[in-house]
Formats: C-alpha cells, sequence, structure tokens
C-alpha cells in the first residue's frame, strides 16, 4: 500500500509534465521502438518492480519515474548506444524547466548516462536507480514487442539483416541474466518474465538458422 502511494502521488505531480516534455521534444522522430509508448511500458515495469523494493522515499520514486519517461529522449539526437548523455542534456532541460535543482539529481542524471551499457560490470556502483531503470528497460525488450523492437532499432543501425539473430539473442542474454540476477531472490517474478524472453530467444533462434 505504501509504494502505491508514492507511486500515486509521483504520477499525480510530474506524468502530465514528462508526457508533454516528451512529446515536444520528441517531435517527428521516426524510431516507434523508443517513442512515447516505450517509455510508459518501462515505467509500467518499475511500478512492479517497485512492489519488491523496501523504498519509503517519495523523492527516489519520483526520481524513477523521470528516468522511466526521459532515459531515452536523447535518441531524437543519437540513435546509437551512446544516446544516452544526450538524454541526461535533455533531461537537466526538463528539471531547469521546472525550476528543480539538478545539484539534488545526480544520481537520476547518472542513470539516465548510463543506462544503456548492457555490459553492467562497469555500471556506476550504488545507485539504486539506475539498476531499477535499467532492469526495467530490459524487461521491455522481451516477448512479442521485444521481437519488433529489437528489429526496428537494429535495422535504424544499420545492422545487417545477417547478423539480427546473433546479436539480438547475445544482448538479450545479458539483459534476461542482469534481471535474474537482481532478483534471484523472487522466483515468480523471474520465471513470469523468463517466459517473455523465451518468446523473444526462440523467435530469433529459428531466425538465426534460417539466414
Amino acid at each position: 500500500m505504501k509504494q502505491i502511494n508514492l507511486i500515486k502521488e509521483a504520477e499525480k505531480k510530474y506524468l502530465i509534465l514528462l508526457e508533454s516534455f516528451f512529446i515536444q521534444k520528441w517531435g517527428e522522430t521516426k524510431l516507434w521502438s523508443h517513442d512515447l509508448t516505450h517509455h510508459r511500458r518501462v515505467w509500467s515495469y518499475a511500478k512492479e518492480l517497485l512492489q519488491y523494493k523496501d523504498i519509503s522515499d517519495p523523492l527516489f520514486v519520483e526520481k524513477l519515474l523521470i528516468a522511466c519517461y526521459l532515459h531515452d529522449i536523447g535518441m531524437t539526437i543519437d540513435q546509437s548506444e551512446k544516446h544516452g548523455i544526450h538524454s541526461k542534456k535533455f533531461c537537466e532541460l526538463f528539471l531547469a524547466n521546472n525550476n528543480i535543482n539538478s545539484a539534488d539529481y545526480a544520481d537520476l542524471l547518472e542513470a539516465i548516462e548510463n543506462h544503456d551499457k548492457k555490459e553492467y560490470a562497469d555500471l556506476p556502483a550504488k545507485n539504486e536507480l539506475i539498476l531499477l531503470l535499467s532492469v526495467s528497460d530490459d524487461l521491455d525488450a522481451f516477448g512479442y514487442t521485444g521481437i519488433l523492437r529489437y528489429a526496428d532499432i537494429y535495422l535504424q543501425r544499420g545492422v545487417a539483416q545477417g547478423d539480427f539473430g546473433r546479436l539480438v539473442l547475445e544482448n538479450s542474454e545479458k539483459r534476461f541474466r542482469n534481471f535474474e540476477k537482481a532478483f534471484i531472490g523472487i522466483p515468480k517474478l523471474v520465471d513470469r518474465h523468463r517466459n517473455r524472453y523465451m518468446i523473444l530467444r526462440e523467435f530469433y533462434s529459428a531466425f538465426n538458422q534460417n539466414q
């Protein structure tokens, strides 16, 4: 109940502002795999994960909400894996527009800048925001939605069709192992998303064999 109230208060405070800001800055960008609907889903996964975290700080939940909505907005400028630095700058602009001192949001900015480092080993330590943002983002790469999202972003990045299957399998396994490691103590949660991961894996395994 406590988590639900924190989430509701964060959404009441920021959700309309975030969606309006995103729509304005995203503009005519043609990348449906990372558009507003992706960010809405990432926030939905974050809310699911928050149920299993003992977090009582409303500011943390607010920061996580902002991170979920702005982590990929830098793709309006750079659609490579280095888009995080641009997303960070957009987030700084959002904070400034709403008279929020960015000096108090260093962990948020760090999480947004580094969220797409899928090697995970070199992620900033002691930043719970980046863990939850990264895992929530990873969960949206699975299932039937993930199948289409990978195709869209890899095509935009010029990945050769013959490399699709191998690269998706490599990338998605890292994502799933990161999630599994973080929530290994909650088998029901892990099993639910393992099923979604396997949908993606089975599709691209078959795709890979047909190349």
